[in-house]
């Protein structure tokens, strides 16, 4: 996408770690075809898998100690009743409620001391502040709310793990995911929590290679060199480049497919999220990285759709780096919903390489003399 990094960035931290994740939005355009896989792949390449996907079973306590609240998408409007009885609340003059269009704040003053019913930053999506409404209803205070986006539908007032679990479903439209980056555990851990969350299968290309060629990585990497595990592991991505439903673990370091661009055909199927470690150790010095390793494309993983940045590992925080993965998958889809249709109307097409200006039907990716069909 030609060298620019779109979308806004988000930050969260725990104890030991920080990250950053963004959107990355460039124009890549891969008009080599990839070499077949050597001819004892052919019955590898045939096989086929059939997954048995899990439901994607949500649920979410709010951090709201002093109260409990019921939550509501209507379409356009939405509501928010929250539980104040036994708060002894005077009169209405007790209660505050600021929102702006990605925040919520609702306190109540109680023996003339403000207490925090709630406060959610950021919420799911955006709303219409100036629009917000609410009222007391019995026990109850209800707060009504308008989306910006009025065809999004929120799973809960709050943005968190299990809400945007839930969200991405109807974002993805089935959609698979795939992990890239230099560390193949790192990969898989990631990609094992987001296929729990969302109800998708996990598929990792390295036990996948490995439960065929009867061998490790390792030992095949020692015997053959770097060049024959990512031209094997590009065969198994083109077999599983028309599943849905998946998110998918790649190989990370020289030997991994993702890590050569001309490796990335089939590999524009699905959403694709860089795991990136990095030594930034604010926001901007961790987008200012992502720009320059886009600009300068020496380096494959560029060619993701999102990056996620996070200072060292550990496995503690898996989910906290596979929420920033769906975070930054909600920002980039919603910034152009039309991007789940292209992924599929590439993988129809048999991925040749023409992401993301797609080429109609018939076009050989040798020619560079054919027009361009506008789907953007």
């Amino acid at each position: 996408m030609s060298a620019t990094l779109t979308g806004s960035s988000f930050l969260f931290r725990h104890p030991t770690a920080t990250s950053f994740h963004f959107s990355v939005s460039k124009p890549n355009v891969v008009s080599q075809s990839l070499p077949s896989f050597s001819s004892s792949s052919s019955s590898f390449l045939s096989h086929k898998f059939n997954p048995v996907l899990r439901p994607c079973k949500c649920s979410y306590t709010a951090p709201v100690p002093t109260t409990t609240y019921e939550f509501s998408d209507g379409s356009s409007e939405m509501e928010l009743r929250l539980n104040i009885g036994g708060l002894d609340i005077q009169s209405t003059r007790d209660i505050s409620v600021d929102a702006d269009d990605s925040s919520l704040a609702i306190k109540v003053l109680r023996s003339g001391s403000p207490l925090t019913l709630i406060e959610t930053n950021p919420l799911f999506d955006r709303i219409k502040p100036s629009e917000t409404i609410w009222y007391i209803d019995e026990d109850q205070l209800v707060v009504n709310f308008k989306k910006q986006d009025p065809d999004l539908k929120w799973p809960d007032i709050m943005e968190s793990w299990e809400s945007l679990a839930a969200g991405s479903t109807q974002l993805l439209q089935g959609t698979s995911i795939y992990l890239v980056g230099d560390s193949t555990e790192i990969n898989q851990k990631v990609a094992q929590e987001l296929a729990i969350g969302l109800g998708y299968t996990p598929l990792n290309t390295k036990e996948l290679l490995e439960a065929y060629t009867k061998q490790t990585v390792d030992s095949w990497l020692l015997a053959e060199g770097p060049d024959s595990v990512a031209e094997a592991e590009s065969s198994v991505l083109e077999s599983m480049s028309s599943y849905a439903r998946a998110v998918v673990a790649t190989l990370g370091g020289k030997q991994g497919a993702s890590r050569r661009s001309d490796k990335w055909q089939h590999l524009h199927a699905g959403f694709t999220v860089w795991l990136s470690q990095t030594e930034a150790t604010d926001e901007d010095s961790a987008r200012e990285e992502a720009h320059k390793s886009v600009k300068d494309s020496t380096i494959a993983y560029t060619n993701a759709d999102v990056v996620v940045k996070f200072q060292g590992w550990d496995p503690a925080y898996v989910k906290s780096v596979a929420q920033a993965c769906l975070r930054a998958l909600k920002q980039l889809i919603l910034s152009d919903k039309k991007l789940p249709g292209k992924k599929s109307l590439y993988i129809r097409l048999g991925c040749r390489g023409d992401w993301p200006n797609i080429e109609p039907p018939g076009w050989d990716p040798s020619s560079e003399s054919d027009v361009t069909l506008g789907t953007q």
